[in-house]
């Protein structure tokens, strides 16, 4: 079950079944009852029923339930003062116990909602350093899946989106999720986009996307966003409203469409290396100390690409020499599992 506050934002959380919270309360009711019993019929020479001093196993059943349940017919009553200090100390706590368990539902809303306020607080203060995902469709979900390969936990993944389904999809995977429209200011504000370590475009649509982009761009101007387009068009004018990296996931799918025909093993192979945790696997990284001064060539990776300077130059560019100390490569390197096999 998941939970909203005011603001939207909904926070990953299990909640028991009704039938669970209802067989939960009816234990405690019997619990308190039994207590209640026991703690009568052991001072049970301490009441009076009518006119008779004393009352029997079934009179300190009869006489716990209604007392309880606050009804009290007043026919059984507490003699001495030992039994009347018991019900006043005793009896009367357990008595407000036991009608709190009976109007356990509202109480319980009640303090379900304070206690959610609460955790989104809590959450909003503690968030930094997060990446926001506007959109949970099928490019959504598979940004996700790569963030979570590559070591991204998902308490610092929002995703953001319209559709409350998809909200709920993400929470039940234990996301955070916000419903809104991510083109407007007040919802990008509850995710925390000014403490945002990056943005991830992922709408239907590329006007949307273009939206998104630029209301991203007006509250947080150094975040690196990283936007979708259906259409190849559209790409320049995405980087033009603030988009450091577009990708174009329809020409990109046609071209792997077009070579699947002729070249399917070239097609396997992106599909390898764009599948993260098997096979082959693309990853980017600084140069250790004891590579400076090699050659590309030379190290056990397959480099792909050089970035030295805000420039990225291309693995057989004669221009990257030997590797220095502050270049960013981008390998292709054989996956490693647990046991340091492939």
């Amino acid at each position: 079950m998941l939970n909203e506050d005011h603001t939207g934002v909904r926070l990953p959380h299990i909640e028991a079944s009704p039938a669970r919270q209802v067989g939960r309360r009816v234990v405690i009711a019997a619990v308190v009852l039994a207590c209640t019993v026991f703690i009568v019929w052991l001072d049970r020479d301490g009441y009076r029923d009518g006119d008779q001093i004393g009352i029997s196993f079934l009179d300190a059943v009869y006489y716990s339930t209604v007392t309880l349940s606050t009804t009290g017919y007043g026919d059984i009553t507490p003699l001495t003062p030992g039994a009347r200090l018991v019900n006043i100390f005793v009896i009367t706590p357990l008595r407000i116990m036991f009608l709190i368990v009976l109007i356990g539902t509202t109480l319980e809303a009640l303090t379900e909602r304070s206690r959610e306020e609460f955790r989104v607080r809590r959450w909003r203060s503690r968030l930094r350093q997060h990446v926001i995902v506007c959109g949970y469709g099928t490019k959504g979900r598979s940004a996700i899946r790569a963030l979570l390969t590559t070591g991204t936990d998902a308490e610092h993944i929002v995703v953001v989106d319209t559709d409350q389904r998809a909200v709920d999809e993400a929470t039940a995977a234990g996301l955070t999720g916000i419903v809104g429209d991510a083109g407007r200011t007040d919802v990008l504000r509850r995710s925390s986009v000014e403490k945002a370590r990056a943005v991830i475009v992922a709408a239907h649509r590329d006007d949307a996307s273009v939206l998104i982009t630029l209301t991203v761009r007006q509250l947080n101007p150094t975040v690196p966003i990283t936007a979708s387009v259906r259409e190849e068009e559209n790409a320049s004018l995405l980087r033009q409203s603030g988009a450091d990296m577009v990708i174009t996931t329809a020409a990109t799918s046609g071209r792997l469409l077009g070579l699947s025909t002729d070249q399917p093993r070239v097609v396997a192979a992106v599909e390898d290396l764009l599948t993260a945790g098997r096979g082959l696997d693309l990853q980017q990284r600084t140069v250790t100390q004891s590579e400076v001064g090699l050659s590309p060539r030379q190290l056990r990776d397959v480099v792909l690409s050089v970035t030295r300077g805000g420039r990225t130059l291309r693995f057989d560019d004669p221009l990257i020499g030997t590797l220095e100390s502050e270049d960013v490569l981008v390998v292709v390197k054989a996956h490693r599992g647990p046991g340091g096999t492939t």
